[in-house]
């Protein structure tokens, strides 16, 4: 701008900020228990979306099929709509998590799940939360709006640096780490008018507007997309998986995660499986911009897979083979056997043991 502003961190700030220690969310499903962040990230979309399929047969399902990539994506565009209205920083506002996992609603949420691709955003009704659905919605149509969603974190098909990635470690004594380390890209952070600087990657997912889970507050975190995973097999630590790739982060964790649970394939077979993804909510990311109904689908579907998505509505944007998603894995057996798989899309990945 020209002229000399305040920022938003001071000295204070920094000086008095602290990592800490949670406890994570959890879902059982079919054997494993799924650990992820709190709703300050968007981790509970991971787990709301199982606990919507948990009434669907997916065993039964072509893990290439388009059943499974229908059912899977309708789900998720439930699952990403109550994260707009419901998730934010649970030390600032509460946040009605058991609720969102209970199976009482996870049974009104499954009978959205239609057999046609819905085009609207649809978060549930949470009991004493009424004001704050009809706020959030009420904001969202002036604010968000619909059309191409510009995805930093698909950044990988232009010239820029920088981007988020992921790590997954077990040692021999079976500790295992899941992390998704991510800095703040100046390339892709709005300037704000009249001020002259960027907010972050992350700090740009608060809204400027009172009243929200989401908006700004001093000390608050913002509800960023950064969503790593654990999983637990019959209470026996066994999996640590993610990838980069902002809101479809936890999009393509899942498709792994359930062909990998269900179909019984390894972690590679897992990972190479064709992978797709939707902007039909808001996308975290400035301009907030959606495409209802959209469905980015790898072209190693195949035409008959494609068609018939196609015919039950979705808005098909189809990718070039191997070009979407950036998934790792490793594993630890009950008798000490190490595995890991990383994914070949891109040539960014590795898988390494010792």
């Amino acid at each position: 701008s020209g002229s000399r502003h305040k920022g938003l961190l001071t000295a204070n700030d920094m000086a008095s900020w602290s990592a800490t220690i949670e406890a994570p969310l959890t879902y059982d499903y079919h054997g494993w228990t799924i650990a992820k962040t709190g709703p300050w990230g968007q981790g509970p979309v991971f787990l709301q979306t199982l606990s919507i399929l948990k009434g669907f047969d997916l065993a039964a399902m072509d893990p290439a099929g388009a059943d499974f990539v229908h059912t899977v994506a309708e789900a998720m565009k439930l699952a990403f709509a109550d994260r707009e209205v419901y998730y934010g920083d649970p030390d600032f506002s509460e946040v009605p998590v058991a609720h969102l996992l209970s199976e009482t609603y996870a049974v009104e949420r499954r009978k959205l799940v239609g057999a046609d691709a819905s085009f609207d955003l649809r978060p549930g009704i949470v009991p004493g939360f009424e004001a704050q659905h009809d706020l959030t919605m009420k904001m969202l149509g002036e604010d968000s709006r619909t059309g191409t969603v510009y995805e930093p974190t698909m950044a990988h098909l232009s010239e820029k640096r920088g981007d988020t990635v992921h790590i997954d470690v077990i040692d021999r004594d079976g500790n295992m780490v899941s992390v998704t380390p991510s800095g703040g890209w100046l390339q892709s952070s709005p300037t704000v008018p009249g001020l002259g600087f960027c907010l972050n990657s992350r700090a740009q997912m608060f809204w400027l507007k009172s009243g929200l889970p989401t908006s700004l507050a001093p000390g608050k975190r913002p509800r960023t997309t950064l969503t790593p995973s654990l999983g637990l097999y019959e209470g026996r630590p066994t999996l640590a998986f993610g990838t980069p790739g902002g809101d479809q982060q936890e999009q393509w964790q899942l498709s792994f995660f359930l062909r990998y649970a269900h179909h019984r394939l390894n972690l590679q077979a897992a990972i190479d499986q064709p992978l797709f993804h939707t902007s039909h909510f808001p996308s975290s990311f400035y301009p907030r911009t959606r495409e209802p109904g959209s469905l980015m689908v790898e072209a190693n579907f195949g035409t008959d897979v494609l068609a018939a998505l196609a015919r039950r509505g979705h808005k098909l944007t189809v990718a070039e083979e191997w070009t979407i998603g950036r998934l790792t894995a490793a594993r630890r057996d009950a008798d000490g056997l190490m595995r890991a798989a990383a994914t070949p899309r891109l040539m960014q990945a590795y898988a390494v043991g010792r």
